[in-house]
């Protein structure tokens, strides 16, 4: 356990009560996927809105939702969200994205060109959404952080490139097109990350179906549990801050989380940044916003630490340890 702990200050040697609240490898296949996400590899042709509802139907619940729209012609990494998930979405569709390109140039243009033009589009650029896009034509500034070139075969360039979320690569193959003296545009494009979920977590709608029905008609879970993942796994990659569990109803009825309630909190918690708070069993309770940096609420014994903005863990969960005003 002290090994698990390196990278958080320990606030309070908590213990948890086994009676209430649930590992999140150990939910019920009910909850497994009311709480949980599934990387979809999404095929040409529907739109990103297509395969959600799809997604909706074979799984027979209320609500999903996905973080990163994909036009109908491009393929890859489409994370959707099942019912309680679907709160993390607003907090996720600004990660990064990677995607791999096929651009085809409209005259030839020596390599040594192309990559040098290529490499001015790296860094942050000016762009304006294209007509067929559905929000504002205004002006604006997207950041590209990385351009590998793959291949050059005649006119046909094979790039991969990783930009901050909203960056049209439609767009930045005619940019390039006109900066070379050529013309471009995007003949092929296939995501293969957005944020920390990448090509190797994701399945076929197909594979979602036949995992739903397996368990159906034959009990099995193994499948479903395999492609269905944890919510919590989504928000790896944010900050954490461990709670008591006398904390958390508190927290689940819109309080702001105190630094007495805190257990442990994790040496990369940054003032005004988001943080994920937690059980000490590990389930998410709610995201926020830092009010202050680690060291300060490891230091700090009382005072707001985090801004509570979504809650995800439902009321009662945790037994009432506070009292009504």
């Amino acid at each position: 356990m002290k090994s698990e702990l390196e990278n958080f200050y320990i606030k309070d040697e908590a213990v948890t009560d086994d009676n209430y609240g649930c590992y999140p490898t150990k939910r019920p296949i009910e909850e497994h996927i009311k709480k949980g996400f599934v990387c979809i590899d999404k095929p040409m042709g529907p739109s990103s809105h297509e395969v959600v509802v799809w997604v909706r139907r074979i799984l027979e619940v209320k609500k999903t939702g996905h973080a990163g729209t994909l036009d109908p012609r491009v393929t890859g990494v489409l994370p959707v969200f099942i019912e309680t998930a679907t709160k993390l979405v607003k907090f996720l569709q600004e990660s990064g994205k990677e995607y791999v390109c096929l651009m085809r140039l409209h005259g030839n243009a020596r390599m040594e060109d192309i990559e040098r033009v290529m490499k001015m589009f790296v860094g942050r650029i000016y762009q304006r959404p294209p007509l067929k896009s559905a929000v504002r034509k205004r002006l604006r500034i997207r950041e590209v952080y990385e351009i590998e070139i793959l291949e050059i075969e005649g006119r046909d360039v094979l790039f991969r490139v990783v930009t901050e979320s909203g960056t049209y690569i439609r767009k930045l193959c005619r940019d390039i097109g006109e900066v070379l003296g050529t013309g471009a545009h995007m003949q092929e494009l296939r995501r293969t990350r957005t944020g920390k979920f990448g090509e190797d977590m994701c399945y076929t709608l197909q594979d979602l179906l036949d995992a739903y029905v397996f368990w159906k008609e034959e009990g099995e879970e193994k499948h479903l549990r395999e492609i269905i993942k944890p919510m919590e796994m989504a928000v790896a990659d944010i900050p954490k801050i461990v709670v008591k569990d006398t904390a958390v109803d508190a927290i689940c009825h819109g309080a702001d989380l105190s630094v007495g309630g805190i257990a442990y909190v994790e040496k990369t918690v940054k003032k005004d940044k988001t943080v994920a708070i937690f059980t000490l069993k590990n389930e998410l309770v709610a995201l926020g916003r830092a009010m202050m940096d680690a060291e300060d609420i490891f230091r700090l014994k009382k005072g707001v630490a985090v801004d509570v903005q979504r809650v995800l863990m439902e009321r009662g969960t945790y037994p009432k340890a506070w009292k009504s005003s």
